[in-house]
């Protein structure tokens, strides 16, 4: 496995980790840290074989991320430290709620329109301009050009989830379309008739 690899792999467990704790801490609410180790490490069994401390480790640094998102926080009650989800974090579970049921990724019947999604994002937010491409990618929309993807599927609350998580709101257009160019490149694409 290559040194690129492993990166990718590391990464994609930390978030799933994440996802997991967030997960965890927006179902009860308000957490125990004390209690959250035990839950988490029910929550995470693909993660089986690895000593007990490391998943603390792990669930720690996870926490840590969290804080520093803004998706978490923690707050001291009667001498014990608690995580509560604030309003960002639920935000970003809505974001991820939708990212597993995306339109564009479950067969529907077409109703004949595209959806258009532009958007414009300066230079000095290109982190946020390149999660944005990912998020396309992964909902399952096809790029037009680097700023304009489609889908011909009904993702209006979709987008707008999306533009108040990375808070973009006028920076993004989102737009019904009835006909497009090179149409037949588009319908290959998502298998439309």
């Amino acid at each position: 496995m290559g040194l690129i690899e492993e990166k990718g792999r590391k990464s994609r467990k930390n978030k799933n980790i994440q996802r997991t704790v967030l997960s965890v801490v927006g179902i009860a609410g308000i957490l125990a840290v004390t209690a959250m180790a035990p839950t988490v490490f029910q929550a995470l069994p693909q993660i089986m074989g690895k000593k007990r401390y490391k998943l603390a480790f792990e669930a720690r640094n996870a926490v840590d991320r969290l804080v520093i998102k803004g998706y978490v926080r923690r707050v001291r009650r009667d001498g014990k430290t608690y995580l509560e989800i604030t309003d960002r974090g639920r935000q970003h579970l809505r974001v991820e709620e939708a990212r597993t049921r995306s339109p564009a990724r479950a067969k529907r019947k077409w109703d004949g329109r595209y959806r258009l999604v532009m958007f414009d994002i300066p230079e000095q937010r290109k982190s946020t301009r390149e999660r944005l491409r990912r998020l396309m990618i992964e909902f399952g929309f096809m790029r037009l050009q680097n700023s304009v993807w489609i889908s011909p599927y009904d993702c209006e609350e979709l987008i707008a989830l999306v533009k108040a998580e990375l808070r973009i709101g006028s920076a993004v257009l989102y737009a019904l379309v009835d006909q497009i160019e090179q149409e037949y490149r588009i319908k290959e694409h998502f298998g439309l008739s």
